[in-house]
This record gives C-alpha cells, structure tokens and sequence, in this order.
C-alpha cells in the first residue's frame, strides 16, 4: 500500500502554482503583444497561448514547492538543507523536459553583481541559483526558527557569502584572461530594420545595400572579423545571386571574415512533373571566408516555441500565423550539428538568438574549441519590453561561464561585447542603427564550468532523488 499523500501537499503544490505563475507571467508579459504585433493573433488568441506557457513553466516551482513539502514532512526542518537541490532539480527540468525553456533562471539575477557572477566560472547559473536559493532558504529558517542554530546559520550564510565575494572581487581585480590569446578586430552590425519591412521583397535591395555600408564602415574601423545579425538578409543567402555575390565580393576586396545570419532551404527530394518541390528550411548562419568561399554554415538547434515551429500543432494550429510572420516558410527544422566557425588561423562560435540561454550549448562549442563566442539576434519581435534586456543579461553569463569574449550583432538592439568576467565593453541603444567595434581575443584557456559542466544541476538531481527514495514508504 502507497503511503497516503504528505499533509498540506494540495496546498504546497497549489502555493508553487501560484508562485510560478506570477514569476512567469511577470518575466514573460511581452509574449502577448509579440503575438499580436507580428503574430497577428487576436487578443485573447495571445493571451491563450501565452497562459498554456505560463502555466507549463508554472508546474516546475509547484513541483518544487510539493517535494519540499514530502521531504519536511519526512525529515522535518533538516529538509529545508534540500531546498537549493530541489530547486536546482525544478529549473534543470525546464532546460530538458519537453522542448526545453531555461528562460529566467534564478542564477541570471546575478549577472550584473559582477563579483557574486564569476562563482559562475565554477558552477555555472544553475550553481549560482543554489547558492540564491541557499541564502533565501537560511532567510527563511531564521525567521521561523527559535533555536540556537539560527546563530550558526547566520553565520554560515555571512561567511559563505564573502567568501564567493571576495573571491569574485579578486579574480576581477587579476583579470588574467585579458591578456591571453591573439586579439582580434570584430564588428558587429545593428541594421535596425523594422520587422514589418523586413519580408517586403520592395525593400530587398535596400536592406542588402544597408549592410553591405555597414560592413564597410567596419572595415574602415579596422575590424577583420564582422556579424551580421540573425537572418540579416532578405533572401536565403545561397538563393540571393546579387545579395550573395556583393557579400563574397567585399569578402575577397576586404581580406575580412563575415558572418552572415540567414535562412536556408535544403531539398528534401526532387520534385514530380507538376508537383511542388518540398524543402526543409534552417534558420541558419554563413560564415564567408576571406577568399569568398562558405567556411562553414551552423544550423540553429534549438528553435523557439510559437516562433519558429508550434508546439502541440494539432491543438495551437491557431498560432500557426506567427511562423509564417518569421519567414517565407510555414516552419523550421532544427540542426543538429554544434558546428564550429574557422575565421584565419582560430575558431569561433555562434548561438542564434534564443538558443544562447542554453549552457550546455556554447560548453559544448567550447569544449569542442571554440576561442571566442558569439551571438546573432532578431529581437524586434520582444519590441521595447524588457524581453531584450532579459535576453543580453542570459547571453552574458556565458561570457562568464566560458572565460570567453563574447560579440553580439542584433537587429534591433541589444548589440555589443562582453569581456570574460562579464564586463560589458560595448552596448547598443534598442532601435538605433549602429556599427560598433572592439578589440577582444581568441582563448584558449579553459574555466572550471568549461571543464565540468552543470555537474552541480546534476548532483542536485541525484540528491533530490535519493531523498525522494529514502522517504518512500511501503506499508
């Protein structure tokens, strides 16, 4: 017989549920208006298909709050010790169940307190949302504890808390990583075109035109290495004759390497007499060599939900109308290849928009030998909401992470650089067209989180797992 439900569980899970959705809700508000904006969804469409991923995410706090609340009733106040891997467990969940969608984790709260940040260097952010939630749960146990512990706990939290500072403040004060590997001049690109002239095929040639300038006023800045943003060009890039051929030609005049966001079409099979041919589109990048030549071209992995493809698509066929706002295709296949970027004598990596709040992604381009990041963006859909501030600061911590440089070129804003400990060199106002150029390196120097991974994330899981089973009773 099955140990009947823990007491007060309804109302744990319930109070989880709640939490979540105003966690979500909150960090997520602007899925609305980019559903109806670009979507062209009604109103209450949006609001429907935004609550479904509220709602989802929702069931991650409450499966937290619900297997704190078994563990305490099994273990009593020692529990609330398993409060940091419960809900390291919950947000590990959100990066691998179902399609995944690590947006928000608690350890991004941290990327602009720069000296708590770099324990990411170590741990990673899922290590970084422990040590939050570890300082909260010591928060809490003082406020409703009585006992002489709560002396020791303070402590503890004090003592815990210089010391990942203070540690912090010196690596940032050595800032070695500065001073190794080759520099390289990049560039990155900020067209600012407007999302509903990006697919009008009458501004074709002139969003062509704009960023080819561009990429020469890099070039007059000295940069040897430029990005353009994510599906930069009006056409796929190897179907654009005129559009691909002025970008191979200042390639070879300029001796420089581009990165080229664009979309690809692939081929599925050759079409019948009179049938349609069938292909498979990529959101894609393209990096042109100096001699002209495609060096590589990385296909996005992860695509983004209700963006890029529909999840549940026989039940949210109604929001089938934003992937066709994205581009000329009804949706897209994602890759599955991690690829790497050569540019001269050095590799170089790239996420494509959303994808860059994976960190086990750009660990992997990393672990694979990439010596500089890099991150190509369309965030006109999030327009002026704090979606594009949500997405620079999660695509900084990977900077952090990696002890790499990392160089961002987006549409819209938000564009610039970051240094290896998370220091912001340059940044770009949203909705301004902007060219800017910086001095960073290639490295090659590995950080621990480079070497280990979310071993912490994973530990946290075994932990929550055994105690589940050590609690488990059959009568």
């Amino acid at each position: 017989m099955v140990r009947a439900p823990a007491p007060g569980a309804r109302r744990a899970f319930l109070l989880g549920l709640s939490g979540g959705a105003v966690y979500f809700a909150g960090t997520l508000y602007w899925l609305v208006e980019t559903m109806t904006t670009f979507g062209g969804l009604p109103t209450a469409g949006a609001v429907f298909a935004a609550g479904l991923l509220v709602a989802y995410l929702s069931l991650f706090p409450a499966a937290f709050a619900l297997i704190l609340n078994r563990l305490h009733v099994r273990f009593g106040p020692p529990a609330l010790l398993l409060t940091p891997s419960i809900w390291v467990s919950t947000e590990l969940g959100r990066q691998y169940v179902w399609d995944g969608f690590p947006w928000t984790l608690l350890g991004y709260s941290q990327v602009t307190t720069l000296p708590i940040a770099q324990f990411a260097s170590i741990v990673g952010v899922y290590g970084l949302s422990a040590l939050l939630a570890l300082v909260s749960t010591a928060g809490a146990f003082v406020l409703i504890d009585r006992s002489p512990m709560r002396r020791r706990v303070v402590v503890s939290m004090v003592c815990i808390i210089a010391v990942v500072g203070i540690w912090g403040e010196m690596r940032l004060r050595s800032s070695t990583l500065l001073t190794r590997g080759t520099p390289v001049r990049v560039g990155v690109l900020q067209g600012n075109i407007a999302q509903d002239e990006k697919w009008n095929p009458a501004n074709r040639q002139a969003i062509t035109s704009r960023y080819l300038s561009m990429t020469r006023q890099a070039l007059a800045q000295g940069a040897t290495f430029i990005l353009w943003p994510e599906s930069a060009t009006p056409l796929p890039f190897e179907q654009d004759i005129l559009g691909g051929s002025a970008i191979r030609r200042l390639a070879i005049e300029s001796k420089a390497t581009l990165l080229i966001g664009s979309d690809q079409a692939e081929a599925i099979k050759a079409p019948a007499p009179g049938e349609k041919s069938q292909e498979r589109a990529y959101n894609a990048a393209f990096l042109v060599k100096a001699d002209g030549t495609v060096g590589a071209v990385y296909r996005k992995m992860h695509l983004v939900p209700f963006g890029e493809y529909v999840p549940l698509q026989s039940v949210l066929y109604f929001v089938g109308p934003i992937i066709g706002a994205v581009a000329d295709f009804p949706s897209f296949t994602p890759g599955q290849t991690p690829v790497l970027l050569p540019v001269g004598d050095h590799v170089a990596s790239t996420a494509i928009c959303y994808e860059v709040i994976y960190p086990d992604l750009i660990r992997r381009f990393v672990r694979d030998g990439s010596e500089l990041l890099t991150t190509i963006t369309n965030d006109a859909w999030y327009g002026r909401s704090s979606a594009a501030y949500q997405h620079w600061d999660q695509a900084s911590m990977r900077a952090i992470e990696e002890g790499r440089y990392l160089a961002r070129a987006a549409n819209t804003g938000i564009s610039g650089f970051v240094d290896p400990y998370g220091r912001v060199i340059a940044k770009t106002p949203l909705f301004e067209q902007a060219t800017v150029v910086r001095d960073v390196r290639f490295i090659t120097d590995r950080t621990i989180y480079s070497r280990i991974g979310d071993l912490v994330a994973w530990l946290s899981l075994a932990l929550t797992a055994a105690a589940l089973l050590s609690g488990w009773r059959v009568r």
